[in-house]
């Protein structure tokens, strides 16, 4: 494992493993995000990004433009202003 990312015994404790991988680990975060209305917004984000993960290529872009609108533009209903410019720039090509 890289470095940083286990403890003794070997075991993983990156973010990754505990709370994308690990299907309790997930549902906990998750559950945490939605249940803080600090991070209300990103956990909402997180489940609108799996699910646009999930559709059909001929939905593609208008969920992209949906969550381009909601989540990364200023004034959005649930504007996820901690994210990056970099993070939220339209990609180009």
């Amino acid at each position: 494992a890289p470095p940083g990312h286990t403890q003794d015994g070997g075991q993983d404790t990156s973010f990754r493993w505990q709370c994308v991988d690990q299907p309790i680990g997930k549902l906990l975060f998750q559950r945490f995000l939605e249940g803080a209305p600090e991070f209300a917004a990103a956990g909402a984000l997180w489940s609108e990004i799996e699910a646009f993960e999930q559709c059909e290529d001929v939905e593609r872009e208008a969920s992209a433009n949906r969550l381009r609108s909601r989540f990364f533009t200023p004034g959005g209903s649930e504007h996820c202003g901690f994210l990056s410019t970099t993070a939220t720039a339209v990609p180009t090509g």
